[in-house]
């Protein structure tokens, strides 16, 4: 896709872009430690159910 900026706003954008501040150096994304966070948080969150379920009389 062209840019809509003027040739010269174009290149103060990517200057200002590449510029130290904007180049934050970060871990790879771990796809298996939020899923085993997800996992772990329905579970647990299923065992308070019953737990608290235990307390209630219908």
């Amino acid at each position: 896709m062209p840019s809509r900026l003027f040739p010269e706003d174009q290149k103060r954008v990517d200057e200002y872009l590449s510029s130290p501040v904007h180049q934050v150096k970060r871990k790879p994304f771990k796809v298996w430690l939020l899923l085993s966070a997800i996992l772990a948080v329905v579970v647990g969150m299923g065992l308070l159910a019953r737990f608290l379920a235990t307390f209630v009389q219908i």
